[in-house]
């Protein structure tokens, strides 16, 4: 029987996550409909774009939050064994947004907070291999890939053999996500850091 605190850290960490910050930051700032410039995403990246880099920090930090918010009120206010859930939840909500038709951002920002809210040593690790890949590669998606497709491994070996399905199941909707940059990676016509990035 599936519990009242499992549906409720659900449910609230989704719409939690499903908050766009970087839209409601660029409306607030009179600059329009960030999704109607650049990707057309919701994130941080798309944010810098309309030349704010204040408003692109704080999308960054926020959607990060989200994650890392889900994850330690679910293990102080509820269900410490409920916390990787519930940062999984946000992370879904913050890429299947239902205040946006389900159309959301790509989720690393809150994938790293949730990670790092989940353990601090997965969290420093991960945003490691994601500094290493990005000073190495100079492209920022490939960099996001790389760690998040190290994070399951990195959770296996730190938290125990039971702890990597929620960061793996992360991983694979950040594949899917990034589909397009995963193409323009095989073709070589990624942008690099500094450029134009989607």
């Amino acid at each position: 029987m599936i519990s009242t605190d499992l549906l409720l850290v659900i449910g609230l960490s989704y719409l939690l996550g499903s908050v766009p910050f970087g839209l409601v930051f660029t409306k607030m700032a009179g600059l329009g409909d960030v999704r109607d410039i650049g990707s057309g995403n919701i994130g941080a990246t798309n944010v810098l774009r309309t030349g704010r880099k204040d408003l692109a920090i704080a999308t960054l930090l926020l959607d990060a939050g989200k994650g890392a918010i889900a994850v330690l009120m679910t293990r102080y206010l509820v269900n410490p064994e409920l916390a990787a859930l519930a940062g999984t939840a946000a992370f879904i909500g913050h890429c299947f947004p239902i205040y946006l038709r389900f159309k959301g951002g790509k989720g690393v920002a809150t994938f790293l907070g949730t990670v790092f809210a989940v353990n601090l040593t997965l969290g420093l690790a991960t945003g490691g291999v994601w500094l290493l890949s990005a000073l190495l590669s100079r492209i920022s998606s490939l960099s996001a890939l790389i760690a998040a497709a190290c994070a399951p491994v990195i959770s296996y070996f730190v938290l125990g053999p039971d702890s990597w399905p929620p960061a793996a199941f992360m991983t694979v909707v950040i594949f899917i996500r990034h589909k397009d940059n995963i193409r323009r990676i095989l073709k070589g016509e990624e942008p690099k850091l500094g450029k134009n990035n989607s």
